[in-house]
């Protein structure tokens, strides 16, 4: 399967940029394929048309950021949640990421944690709501060396085209722990108490370890009972009330998750982790 997006990210992609089985589209956007439509009668998603540039930034790393439309507010930081309408392009105009291929308006996206590559959270960082650009990632803020296989070359520039649309607030916020519920099963009444073991599948993030743990890789969800002893105390309050199926993004504060001492490599002492978490089951 070719990597697909996010979900992104990660499963919505998560587990992101799993393009697998998504068809590569060449050519740029003409004004004729712009459209606007109406989500959830909210503002209108308006398609990513390149207009006149109004503003500039250039990294000595390659890291260039072209604004058409300036938002209003603060700059985004690490552990925001935005919607964003995206894609990603490589120089010949074909497109290998976007929100558009997994047939959404837009998706989530969480600044800081590594979702996407190094580059994005860079230029991200330097947004804000409301902003309308173009980011060129060279090679190595992009998918470097590596690429993926049959969709983006070896050190392939990635020219990404973002609208922010709006930030997210949690759906819940428990000592600390944010929780956002991205995706919910409305039919489902067991909810999780402390009593319940829940099994679910997981991707757990640092800010200087991204994705330094992945459940889908051993292909059997992870069980926890509220009761067990070891278990990061933000995870087990991120996961009150969650049913299954649910999608949820949760972030814990280094207080709730490996403090001061951190965890061997993978976790620095002081640093936030994040979780990416899909409900198996409830019991």
């Amino acid at each position: 399967m070719k990597q697909n997006s996010i979900i992104f990210l990660l499963i919505f992609g998560l587990f992101s940029c799993n393009t697998e089985g998504v068809k590569k589209e060449t050519g740029k956007l003409e004004n004729k394929d712009v459209k606007e439509k109406v989500v959830q009668g909210e503002d209108p998603v308006q398609a990513l048309v390149p207009t006149n540039q109004v503003d500039l930034f250039e990294a000595e790393n390659g890291l260039k950021i072209k604004w058409f439309e300036h938002g209003k507010g603060d700059f985004l930081k690490d552990g925001d949640v935005v919607q964003i309408n995206y894609d990603v392009r490589l120089e010949d105009g074909t497109l290998v990421d976007g929100n558009q291929l997994l047939k959404r308006d837009f998706l989530p996206f969480l600044v800081g944690f590594g979702l996407q590559t190094s580059g994005w959270d860079i230029a991200f960082r330097k947004l804000k709501v409301g902003d309308f650009v173009e980011i060129i990632l060279p090679g190595d803020l992009a998918r470097g060396k590596a690429g993926i296989k049959n969709l983006i070359p070896p050190n392939a520039t990635n020219i990404i085209h973002a609208r922010i649309l709006k930030k997210v607030n949690p759906t819940r916020v428990i000592d600390g722990t944010k929780v956002w519920l991205l995706e919910e099963n409305e039919t489902e009444e067991k909810i999780a108490n402390e009593e319940s073991t829940v099994d679910f599948h997981y991707m757990v993030s640092s800010p200087s370890h991204p994705k330094y743990d992945i459940s889908y890789r051993r292909a059997k969800p992870f069980e926890m009972r509220f009761s067990d002893n070891g278990i990061v105390r933000g995870l087990k309050l991120g996961l009150l009330k969650a049913k299954k199926s649910d999608k949820l993004w949760i972030v814990i504060p280094a207080a709730e998750a490996y403090g001061n001492k951190g965890l061997v490599d993978l976790v620095k002492p002081g640093e936030n982790i994040f979780y990416d978490i899909f409900i198996m089951d409830v019991r």
